[in-house]
Parts: C-alpha cells; sequence; structure tokens
C-alpha cells in the first residue's frame, strides 16, 4: 500500500506515503526547487535541517537546461542535486499556461519558444514522461493543460477532454519506460490532474473520470490563477470528494499559510508554492502572527528574533535587527536567511497541522491559527 490513511478529522486527512526514496508524512508541504535549487542559497543539508520532506522540480526549465538527457548521464536528479528523499516533477504543463505567448496547442501536444533562446521545442505526454523518466523522480505529474480560471465553458471542456486523453497516453508512456532496464528509478509514480477552472459540473466529471485510471494519486490544477479564494475553496469542496480519499490530493501552487489550513480542511494532503521563498527574498517573513516586512526602520534596533519561539537556525542565532541590516546593505545572507526561516515556518506549520489531525483538534488549532495570521501583522511589535 503506497498511501496509508491513518486518520482523519472531518475531511481532513492524516496520511503516510510510501515511495522508493522513503515515506511522507501527510499533509506535507513540497519545497519549491525550480531548477534543482532553492532560490536563496539553500541547500540540500538545510533542507533537512528545516524538516522538508519532499523537493519539487521543474520539467520545462529542466529540460532546457541543463537537459533531462546530461542528468540522466550524470545518475538522475537526485544524484545531480544530492538528496535523497523524494522528489516531485511537474510535468511541463503549467508552461503551457504560463507562457502562453510563446506556445502553441495540438492534440499531440504544445510546440514552445524557449523563455531562454527562443529555441522552439515540442512536449506532448510521451515527451514529458520520457523528460520526467530521464530525471528519475519519485512522483512524476502528468501532462496537461492549465486553462485560466475564468475562461467560460467552451473553451473549458475541450481543453478538459484533451487533457484526459493526455493522461491515458502518459500512463501508457510511464507504464512502457518503468519496464526498461535503462530506467533510473523503475518505481516512478504518476499523478493525474484535474482541471475545470471554477465550474463545478466539469470538474466533477473529469474528478470521477481520472479517479477510474486508478493512479497513485490525485493532483487539483487550475486554481490560485486569478480566481477568489473563496471560488478555490468552494471547488475543493465539490471536488475533492470524488477523488479517492485513499489516495493522496494535491493542490498545485497553493498557497498561503491560511490557504493550506483551509484546503486541509478539505481533504487535501500535498501543496506547493513558492511563496516562502519568494516573500523571504524580498524581506518579508511569516510569524504565527502574520508577515513581517524587514525593510520597517522599526525593526533596525530590534535584537529579538524574527519570531520568538521559533527553532529555525536563524531565529536560534540572529536578531531581526541584524538581519536588516544585511538585506538593507544587499549581501546575499540576508535573503538565505529569510528564505530559511519561511520554508521552516511552513514546514513547521505542516507538522502542527499532522499533530493537531491525529489528536483531534484540528478545528480548534485551524482557527486558532486563521485569527493569528489575519491579524496586522505590524502589531506584532
Amino acid at each position: 500500500m503506497q498511501y496509508e490513511l491513518i486518520t482523519t478529522d472531518g475531511r481532513a486527512k492524516r496520511g503516510r506515503f510510501h515511495t522508493v526514496h522513503g515515506t511522507v508524512e501527510t499533509p506535507v508541504f513540497m519545497n519549491v526547487g525550480t531548477v534543482a535549487a532553492i532560490k536563496g542559497a539553500v541547500s540540500t543539508e538545510d533542507l533537512k535541517e528545516i524538516g522538508c520532506q519532499v523537493q519539487l522540480s521543474n520539467t520545462y526549465h529542466l529540460h532546457v537546461r541543463p537537459g533531462d538527457t546530461l542528468i540522466k548521464q550524470l545518475g538522475g536528479l537526485h544524484r545531480f542535486m544530492v538528496w535523497d528523499r523524494p522528489i516531485l516533477t511537474d510535468s511541463g504543463g503549467f508552461q503551457v499556461f504560463s507562457l502562453a505567448g510563446l506556445r502553441k496547442i495540438k492534440e499531440e501536444g504544445v510546440t514552445f519558444h524557449s523563455h531562454i533562446d527562443g529555441k522552439k521545442i515540442f512536449m506532448g505526454p510521451e515527451e514529458s514522461m520520457q523528460i520526467q523518466s530521464n530525471l528519475g523522480s519519485t512522483i512524476a505529474m502528468a501532462f496537461d493543460e492549465c486553462p485560466p480560471a475564468k475562461a467560460d465553458e467552451k473553451y473549458i471542456r475541450p481543453s478538459v477532454e484533451r487533457t484526459y486523453r493526455w493522461l491515458v497516453r502518459c500512463k501508457a508512456e510511464m507504464e512502457r519506460l518503468n519496464s526498461l532496464p535503462d530506467t533510473i528509478n523503475r518505481e516512478q509514480l504518476l499523478f493525474g490532474i484535474n482541471q475545470g477552472g471554477v465550474i463545478d459540473e466539469i470538474r466533477i466529471e473529469h474528478a470521477q473520470q481520472i479517479s477510474e485510471l486508478d493512479l497513485p494519486g490525485y493532483a487539483i490544477g487550475g486554481l490560485a490563477v486569478g480566481e477568489s479564494h473563496e471560488e478555490m475553496y468552494h471547488i475543493l469542496d465539490v471536488t475533492v470528494p470524488h477523488l479517492p480519499q485513499a489516495k493522496p490530493t494535491y493542490l498545485m501552487g497553493v498557497g498561503t499559510p491560511a490557504n493550506i489550513l483551509e484546503a486541509v480542511d478539505r481533504g487535501v494532503d500535498f501543496f506547493d508554492c513558492v511563496y516562502p521563498s519568494r516573500n523571504g527574498r524580498h524581506g518579508h517573513v511569516y510569524t504565527k502572527h502574520g508577515k513581517l516586512n524587514l525593510f520597517n526602520a522599526k525593526y533596525e534596533a530590534d535584537t529579538r528574533p524574527l519570531e520568538e519561539g521559533c527553532g529555525c537556525p536563524v531565529c536560534r542565532t540572529y536578531s531581526r535587527a541584524y538581519v536588516r541590516h544585511l538585506l538593507k546593505a544587499k549581501e546575499m545572507l540576508g535573503m538565505r536567511f529569510c528564505v530559511l526561516h519561511n520554508l521552516y515556518f511552513y514546514n513547521n506549520l505542516m507538522e502542527q497541522i499532522r499533530n493537531a489531525i491525529e489528536e483531534h483538534r484540528f478545528q480548534s488549532f485551524k482557527m486558532q491559527m486563521l485569527a493569528g495570521l489575519s491579524g496586522e501583522s505590524e502589531d506584532y511589535i
């Protein structure tokens, strides 16, 4: 059994996902290392210290540079980045959305123009699976199209139908690749992706359809791309019940600590987001009282840690005043410290969530955390 459902608290799930690269305790936040590195000078040793269980890397970006065939030649992504825990690779499908001005979609797949040198690239379901197989990731994501959240049904329905056909092709190609003797990870797992914009009927139909394929896990894509938080929560409310409870559910690209708490409450197991690293690089750090902007002058002589009581390597040693000074002086160390703290905050939040679900007190924990997070962070003086 790959996914072990330990207990539930309402719709919130506490699980354990067993993989060839180790066991993942869920709910889990996956730290985003787009090009096989976390932006902000964070090493794999750092990630282990701050409690990272899974790293996420980007198929499209690694295909463009340094090249998935080179990474395979060097022993795969785990050996390349010296990481012995699970890695999830996305499929390149999100770039179909984000590089809209550089691509053309057909039934066979998508033609891109590289954002680096303009070189033409073709990627379809088979190519995406082949790239991810070369990378040797633990979990590979199916190739899909992420339609704009507010697109109308005339656009979304044909898009979702094509995404389903692509998923069937992905499944067949992964089975073929996993049977080859020179495949780096012959235990690579495939997650399918639910799409449908904010149209309930299409989301539900697609969830039911992909569930029949009996995949190791399922993702909900196409959210946090322009819809409101309330619309996102509604889509989770109507969609998650139609995905297998005995399989992990992954909400792609989400999100804020509040988003994570609300999604866990709706049965989501896996999360990823660039917020902790991106905000950290701009001097914004997360605390249970909300975000702090360290460029604010009132922290100039503040000798307290970024968050009192935090066990991260930064808060155990350094002051707000020093980290602020590093940021103002444009020293890379300041950016690194903020990213480390934020990633620790996210990973520690997930540990607290897991404990709360196990102890059947998730609702009270969620409300307590949301009350703190929604406060004005600048009141935390």
